[in-house]
């Protein structure tokens, strides 16, 4: 908008799509992820640019953005000791630095903080920015050689950082988080973990019915031990050959 003042003032939202997975940054028109964990596909996103007169001027446009399943081993994660609104709102900023300082293209791959609650968003002096580089080739550059770089570059990148926030700016290099499992594997590890608490609890019960069954045996074997012993010659015959009554004769009674 070639326009001065409040009619030169664009300022940029989502009007449709997928809006709870993706936000924009008003004053810049950069659109990032919010959450898209376990999603793949394209998202059609509707963007409104509008100026700030007193009739608005509005234009839209449909955004498509392609999500793929797979992630990319080659994210590095810087943490600043900002706020996480204060980092947000100068993203553009701190890619500008990062840039500069590293002299590949960066692109800021995500914004987080570890509280969640969107009171307590201003309440954290800790953000990890999630960052990938790329070369001249538009090639990723691997995630150990941006390291090795940031480390090497660290006070000057404190320094343009903290024009950009007008503080005093620690930057350090995080490890950044693995890349979340597929749906497939976590199937297999849920049916594992399944399968060995099965056998578990078989074993558990084949072994406890053995302890009850030795139990009850040794219990017989003393009750027949016990007859036995009230019984004079329990193996004699009487004339016809047969075992002779397991009564005791009415002498011992006595």
């Amino acid at each position: 908008d070639p326009d001065s003042g409040d009619n030169g003032l664009l300022l940029y939202s989502l009007v449709g799509g997928q809006t709870n997975e993706f936000d924009i940054n008003e004053h810049t028109g950069q659109i990032f992820t919010v959450s898209v964990a376990g999603k793949a596909g394209t998202f059609n996103l509707e963007v409104q640019a509008a100026d700030q007169g007193t009739r608005r001027l509005t234009a839209r446009t449909t955004v498509s953005v392609t999500v793929d399943a797979s992630s990319s081993s080659n994210i590095v994660m810087l943490v600043l000791n900002q706020k996480i609104n204060v980092v947000e709102r100068n993203s553009a900023e701190v890619q500008r630095v990062l840039e500069d300082k590293l002299g590949w293209n960066v692109y800021v791959v995500n914004i987080y903080s570890k509280e969640f609650e969107r009171k307590a968003r201003s309440s954290t002096d800790e953000t990890e920015v999630w960052i990938i580089a790329f070369d001249e080739a538009h090639q990723e550059v691997p995630a150990e050689d941006v390291k090795r770089k940031l480390r090497e570059q660290k006070g000057d990148i404190e320094l343009g950082l903290e024009k950009v926030f007008s503080a005093s700016v620690s930057a350090a290099v995080g490890e950044a988080p693995a890349a979340p499992a597929s749906p497939e594997l976590m199937a297999t590890i849920v049916l594992g973990v399944l399968l060995a608490a099965t056998c578990i609890a078989f074993l558990a019960y084949v072994l406890l019915h053995l302890k009850r069954k030795r139990k009850y045996g040794k219990q017989d074997l003393v009750k027949k031990v016990e007859i036995m012993e009230g019984i004079d010659n329990p193996w004699a015959l009487d004339k016809n050959r047969s075992l002779k009554s397991l009564e005791k004769p009415e002498y011992m009674n006595n």
